[in-house]
């Protein structure tokens, strides 16, 4: 991305003369003195003012043009970061658990990088819509206990940050994210779209990407009435799907997955620039 524009330039013209050297005398005779000591002030006053800003600037560009180089770099590590930093082989979940119990997942399958033609329901498709799909990179994880499946997806879409930030806006003010009609689907063999019990859509605004997971039961049981993973994490939660913990294991692997992704975000962009 191009750096953003220098600062001003400003010069100052030559000082207006005077007509002959009686006007010069007769102001500063009437107090031109004043004048000119107002002007020096306004002068420097101006100069204090305008090397602060000018210092802002300096450290906002930067902080900016970080920010910009990791947004630009994150889009691209699809295919540079090996599947397995990505999704490792096992995660662990500390304090992922209902009460804080840690957790631990293994990867039991991992879907060929693709587009998102039939990955998405038709409306979480038409929600996505506005940003794009550059690639779709998906894994399915189970628990330790074998007792649940959850796949994980990375969405890197083809937005820049604004349309992150509208899309995440939307997600946040229309309940987009708690939608049962609006779930990702899952991937794998024993993990069809009928056994989804909950799920969580993360629209990140520092990076091209929306992190999501879905999490049913292992044993291939149909689920009625899915619950967003924010609702069935809620204290007191008494659904089936909130005491088995179901929403924990979407939340906790997604947080994990999307932590993975931003570690390398970083040293990645760095790499590029240099």
């Amino acid at each position: 991305m191009a750096p953003a524009s220098g600062r001003p330039v400003v010069s100052f013209g030559e000082p207006e003369g005077y007509d002959g050297d009686a006007r010069g005398r007769a102001l500063l005779g009437r107090g031109g003195s004043r004048v000119v000591a107002v002007a020096a002030c306004l002068v420097l006053g101006l100069g204090l003012v305008g090397g602060a800003v000018t210092g802002s600037w300096l450290v906002g560009d930067s902080e900016a043009a970080g920010a910009r180089d990791d947004f630009v770099a994150a889009r691209s590590l699809w295919h540079s970061i090996p599947v397995d930093q990505l999704f490792p082989l096992s995660v662990k979940g500390q304090g992922a658990g209902p009460g804080g119990a840690d957790r631990t997942w293994t990867r039991i399958a991992v879907a060929p990088d693709s587009g998102c033609k039939n990955a998405f329901d038709p409306l979480l498709r038409k929600a996505l819509a506005p940003v794009g799909c550059q690639r779709l990179l998906r894994a399915t994880y189970t628990d330790a206990t074998q007792t649940y499946v959850t796949t994980v997806g990375l969405l890197f879409t083809k937005a820049d940050a604004t349309a992150m930030v509208s899309l995440a806006k939307r997600f946040t003010d229309e309940g987009l994210d708690r939608r049962t009609d609006l779930m990702p689907r899952p991937y794998g063999p024993g993990f069809e779209s009928d056994q989804r019990a909950s799920w969580t859509v993360s629209v990140l605004t520092d990076a091209p990407v929306v992190v999501y997971a879905v999490s049913g039961w292992a044993d291939g049981r149909g689920v009625d009435e899915p619950q967003p993973a924010e609702d069935a994490m809620e204290s007191g939660a008494t659904t089936a799907i909130a005491q088995a913990g179901l929403g924990h294991e979407a939340k906790g692997l997604a947080d994990r997955v999307e932590r993975s992704l931003r570690k390398h975000v970083g040293p990645y962009a760095t790499e590029q620039a240099s």
